[in-house]
Formats: C-alpha cells, structure tokens, sequence
C-alpha cells in the first residue's frame, strides 16, 4: 500500500506495507534487556483461588499481569517530565507521531577518562545541512545482543551535552538511541544531556521527546526515512513505544 506525503511542500512516497521496526519487545521467554539496577520484568497469570489465568492450566482465556518500568525493560519514549518536578505525561505532550528522520550510525569517541560518548562535531558530520524533525543514532558496534543487553554498572556510552545542544539548536525534536540513556550512567544526577535537548533552563520544549532502548537493523540503511512513533497511552513521563521507519521510495 502506497502513501503519499506532503513534507516542506514536497509530496514523498513511502509503502506501508515494508515496515521497519526499530523497537525492542519485552520477551520474558528470554533474557531480557535490562537497566537501571532493576530485576527482569514478569508476565504472569492471575491466580484467583484455584482459577489460574492460563488456558494451558484450563482457564478458557489466557490473563496475564504485567509487571516492568519502561526506562528499564523495553524500548519507551519519554518527555521533560522525566526530569522535572512538575508532573507532565508524554502520552498528552506528543500530539503528532509522523516525522521525517534521519538514520545515522556513529562509532563512539573514547575520552580521557575512558568514557566513550557521541559529540557534537560526530553529530554535525553526519547532519550537515539537513533539515529533520527527528534523528535516529544507531551506534558501533551493532550487535544483536542489544536485544538482551545487561546495562547496568556498565557506563554505557552518552550524549556530551554539547550533542544534546546542537541537536536542540538544529531544531531536532524526536531523539531516539539505541542505549538505555542518552546521558552517563553516573552522573550525580545532572543529566546534562537531557536538560540540554529539552532546554530546561530556558523555555521548555514540551513536545520534544527521547526514545531509547532502540535496535536499529544492520539491514536499514543510513539516510532518510518517515518515522511512525507509536506510544502506548500511559499517563506517565515514559510510555512503551514502537517506533516504526518507512523507506521513501
């Protein structure tokens, strides 16, 4: 199923039927991915006396309990109030879910203190002169084990706050990254990157999202894309989401 697009007064063609999924599920049958010093997620049935919610166990419908924290357990896309002391739900900020992206892959620099991170200058390479409502990084190397990583205690690598700002500056809205934060493990609690893209010191970007936890295909090439990033309605600063890529054809 072909759509038509109109972009910046330029109509694109995408197909609807090639999706390509960039989102990481929560698959208990595995070991799933995890951060954040948080034990596994649970899918359970309920137990009710000696009903089980299991039809393998007789019950007629199978009626799971889900127990997880989506900035630990599964691809989730979240607003400011992630770091703010007022209250701000994603699933009321992000009104629009159709974007025009970039793909990017970037091999993380190392510092001097051994910490490997994503700058400003690997940012502007990459970008250039382009103009996108959302940017997707897929970093190096780009091992499936992403899928099932185990994160914590790892110092994973970041965004310097300089990144988060140019891309703020660029006009970046929608950040996705295929790692659990895109600020340092451990950091004293400054969050540096994340001020810096929603612009907390100045006026606030409320529309503006972070989605981590991505895994971006070696198959999906660097370039332009249409990006479909679906939530799940959770009232809450982070929700579930399955962020989707269309080729333009």
């Amino acid at each position: 199923m072909i759509a038509i697009i109109e972009y910046n007064s330029r109509k694109h063609k995408i197909d609807l039927s090639k999706p390509l999924d960039i989102s990481i599920a929560i698959d208990t049958s595995k070991e799933n991915v995890n951060a954040w010093y948080l034990d596994d997620p649970k899918i359970s049935p309920v137990s009710d006396g000696d009903w089980v919610g299991s039809v393998q166990k007789g019950a007629d419908v199978n009626f799971n309990n889900i127990q997880f924290n989506p900035h630990s357990h599964i691809t989730h896309t979240e607003c400011v109030g992630h770091i703010t002391e007022e209250v701000y739900s994603v699933n009321k900020e992000l009104s629009k879910f159709f974007f025009l992206a970039e793909v990017v892959t970037i091999a993380p620099e190392q510092l001097k203190n051994k910490d490997f991170v994503i700058s400003k200058k690997q940012l502007q390479n990459v970008l250039g002169n382009k103009k996108r409502d959302a940017i997707v990084i897929r970093t190096l190397p780009n091992l499936s084990d992403k899928k099932s990583m185990r994160y914590s205690n790892t110092n994973p690598t970041y965004l310097l706050e300089e990144a988060a700002i140019y891309l703020r500056e660029k006009g970046i809205e929608h950040l996705l990254i295929d790692l659990p934060s895109v600020d340092k493990e451990k950091d004293e609690g400054k969050l540096l990157a994340h001020n810096a893209f929603w612009n907390t010191q100045g006026e606030i970007r409320m529309k503006a999202t972070i989605t981590e936890f991505i895994y971006v295909s070696n198959k999906i090439k660097d370039g332009a894309y249409f990006l479909n990033l679906m939530v799940a309605p959770f009232e809450n600063d982070a929700t579930p989401s399955k962020p989707t890529l269309y080729e333009i054809i």
